[in-house]
């Protein structure tokens, strides 16, 4: 009976671990020269995921990055910069809205904006004012949440 329990449990163990892994997912986002919706872009350029999910910009074109923009990010979320023509891979904790840029880039509209969970920040994001094109990609972006 001690041995049937003992399996048991170590059963019910493993499958709730390996629950929690799997609840977190991966997800890619490339860092584009020219894709579907014009010239300099993110694809998918709006990324709505759940805390505890990864994001992997990668560098399919040279000449780009990802980093976040300042006051476009959750209370308490760290922000990142990755290096230039380098695929950078980021774990989104906090619950929010994240502006992402790449810095070159940036007045040409080359944003993009990863949604972690509900979006408590929105009213702060939306208030931020972006350069160029930026801006106004930002607006068709965040305007359906």
């Amino acid at each position: 009976m001690n041995r049937i329990r003992i399996f048991t449990l170590a059963l019910a163990t493993g499958l709730v671990a390996m629950m929690g892994v799997a609840q977190a997912a991966e997800h890619e986002v490339k860092m584009l020269n020219k894709g579907a919706t014009g010239v300099m872009v993110f694809e998918p350029d709006l990324l709505q995921i759940a805390p505890g999910d990864t994001v992997r910009f990668v560098s399919t074109n040279p000449g780009h990055n990802a980093e976040t923009i300042k006051g476009m990010i959750p209370q308490g979320a760290e922000p990142f910069a990755g290096k230039m023509s380098k695929d950078v891979t980021v774990t989104f904790d906090t619950p929010g809205v994240y502006g992402i840029k790449c810095k070159p880039h940036f007045a040409m509209g080359m944003v993009a904006a990863v949604v972690v969970g509900e979006p408590v920040n929105l009213a702060e994001v939306k208030a931020v004012k972006n350069p160029g094109r930026a801006g106004k990609k930002f607006e068709t972006l965040l305007g359906g949440l």
